[in-house]
């Protein structure tokens, strides 16, 4: 099969790898593509929730029991370690696929560079076909693996003339605006505010896209001294799925919290009086949270981008001025922006008048 249609296969199997992403836990999203005599037998990809891989999928749902001969595109090279699942590469062997064309090495060191090792005495031969998109679909996957952090993205919204507050303007952006923010916090596992944005807002912090309620991120809250109101709307919800970080032991807070079972954990303070981000961001990640979304206000999302915590970000810009309406302007946080990120790029969505600014 010629190169042309290898990548082809390849940029498929890269598009239903892009389904679920930040979706599949600490496994990295991978699509797959089953291929025989130029006839697609299958389609796949990782599994909401991380298992089981794309190739598992693939291979069990194919249209045909007969495998033998084919050939599996995947994105990432297949695992070929036992962890909670067997290696897909046994389930390979076992269907005799003759070929493993794939894009990405993988960095977990369990896998990394041992396809050719496993498969030396089967008869199947591997080709890797490097491809920029792939590579970069897997920058916040590798990220995650190599620095044991979560992979933080955060966002701001603010008006054409940069304030994101306003007292007679409940919503300054529109509403395609606001449904594409929240298909951010679908793809994120968790959603970190501090506990000033938390009581003067008094946000549900939830997915409000139709038929995604289900899939809304853990609520994660920077509350220094446990300064909380009661009766907030984060408390209505799934409260399993609040976490506080606290440095000063607010006793009848605390109390609350663990009457209630909500998860909070204290830290340390930094050079500047604040919690620890860095310990923050440890202690997530050993909950198993991967991708991390900000939605801080003012002080704490230019703290982040000063300290370089943050991986990417999007700004959501309204087409219309609040002038004299308007309050806490961020045209500070977007000089940040310029200056720490190398990448921005103003994405081709169409949100009438908003548009989305994006850093890399």
């Amino acid at each position: 099969m010629s190169s042309k249609n290898d990548k082809f296969y390849l940029k498929l199997a890269l598009n239903l790898a892009k389904q679920n992403e930040g979706l599949t836990n600490e496994n990295p999203s991978v699509g797959c593509v089953i291929v025989k005599d130029n006839k697609i037998l299958s389609l796949s990809k990782t599994s909401i929730s991380g298992r089981p891989h794309a190739e598992d999928n693939a291979i069990r749902f194919a249209n045909t029991n007969d495998l033998k001969g084919s050939t599996i595109y995947v994105t990432l090279e297949p695992c070929t370690h036992h962890g909670k699942t067997p290696p897909c590469t046994d389930l390979i062997i076992k269907k005799k696929i003759s070929k493993i064309v794939y894009a990405s090495n993988d960095i977990d060191e369990r896998t990394a560079n041992k396809l050719k090792k496993v498969l030396k005495n089967h008869n199947i031969s591997t080709k890797q076909i490097r491809m920029k998109e792939i590579t970069d679909f897997y920058k916040s996957y590798f990220f995650i693996r190599k620095n044991k952090f979560p992979y933080i993205t955060a966002k701001l919204a603010c008006s054409n003339d940069y304030y994101i507050y306003s007292k007679k303007n409940k919503n300054i952006t529109n509403e395609l605006s606001r449904k594409t923010s929240h298909l951010l916090r679908y793809k994120n596992n968790a959603i970190l505010i501090s506990s000033k944005t938390l009581n003067k807002d008094n946000p549900f912090l939830n997915c409000r896209i139709e038929g995604l309620e289900n899939y809304s991120p853990t609520k994660i809250i920077l509350d220094k001294n446990l300064n909380y109101k009661k009766n907030l709307n984060i408390f209505k919800d799934d409260i399993k799925k609040c976490i506080f970080f606290y440095n000063r032991s607010n006793k009848k807070k605390l109390s609350v919290l663990k009457k209630n079972k909500i998860k909070h954990y204290k830290v340390n303070l930094d050079s500047q009086n604040n919690l620890d981000f860095t310990e923050v961001k440890k202690k997530l990640f050993k909950l198993n949270i991967n991708y991390l979304l900000v939605e801080g206000g003012k002080e704490l999302t230019k703290s982040l981008i000063q300290k370089k915590h943050i991986n990417q970000f999007f700004l959501f810009k309204s087409g219309k001025k609040l002038n004299k309406n308007g309050q806490l302007k961020i045209k500070e946080i977007v000089n940040q922006l310029n200056k720490k990120f190398k990448n921005k790029i103003n994405l081709d969505i169409h949100l009438n008048e908003d548009r989305v600014i994006y850093y890399s």
